[in-house]
């Protein structure tokens, strides 16, 4: 396991840090001595929450609000954060939504912007953060995916649809940029305790569901956030373009 301050020294941006999966990899990449960058569109409390978190490990930390399906603002949160912190060499591309509704009963908007959020975001800060890693040598970038990128999903066309997209941008990227020191990978999480699973499914469903996994449990947010700062470290130089998969052996 990575050592316990095994990415001071480093920057890292977490987009939709302010909550859930995204707020538990901030503070375990602070807990391993990274600076954070917590991003967030609406909640600036939660994110000023998890930003004083991952101060109390010492580290520097900082949030800014942006909306990271709009090059503009893109481009502002990581000037901000150069500013404020240095240039990000760790990059979570965690911002995401889902849409539960059957393909007949999406609209095109909500479509697009299921898209936008979980796909269209990523691209846009890689390619931000990219010209500094390739002169640097150096850059850590991992995308939160989801098994229903792998599998696909009735009822979640749109979200899978998405998913799988970034799983595809994840392992292409990867044989991009891997000449020039820099590591792409994709974490694909299966149910987890969140406030979006908690929006889809019912307490009786979520129990149903923790009964069909051989681990007997739903995941959490720190078992991706686990997985992440491994994906970060130096023990993970050598994956590259790999999905990791987390749902306690759910699917086969």
């Amino acid at each position: 396991m990575p050592d316990a301050r095994e990415l001071a020294g480093h920057v890292a941006l977490v987009t939709g840090g302010s909550k859930g999966i995204g707020a538990a990899i901030a503070r375990a990449l602070a807990a391993h001595g990274a600076d954070v960058a917590v991003n967030y569109r609406l909640s600036a409390d939660a994110a000023a929450g998890v930003v004083n978190a991952c101060k109390e490990s010492g580290v520097r930390a900082v949030a800014v609000q942006a909306d990271v399906t709009q090059a503009a603002e893109v481009e502002r949160l990581f000037a901000a954060v150069e500013e404020k912190l240095g240039p990000v060499d760790i990059l979570i591309n965690n911002a995401g939504i889902s849409l539960r509704a059957l393909v007949t009963e999406t609209s095109e908007e909500d479509w697009q912007r299921v898209l936008d959020v979980n796909l269209k975001a990523a691209f846009l800060c890689c390619r931000r953060a990219l010209p500094g890693m390739i002169r640097r040598r150096y850059g850590r970038i991992i995308n939160v995916a989801s098994v229903w990128g792998l599998t696909g999903a009735a009822y979640e066309a749109a979200y899978a649809a998405a998913k799988g997209g970034l799983i595809a941008f994840t392992k292409s990227l990867a044989r991009e940029v891997g000449s020039a020191g820099i590591i792409v990978n994709a974490v694909a999480p299966g149910p987890v305790e969140s406030d979006m699973l908690c929006r889809e499914l019912s307490p009786a469903e979520r129990a149903a569901l923790a009964e069909a996994i051989p681990s007997g449990r739903l995941g959490r947010p720190e078992d991706v956030a686990s997985a992440c700062v491994f994906l970060a470290s130096r023990e993970a130089s050598f994956i590259n373009g790999h999905v990791l998969r987390l749902d306690g052996g759910w699917l086969p």
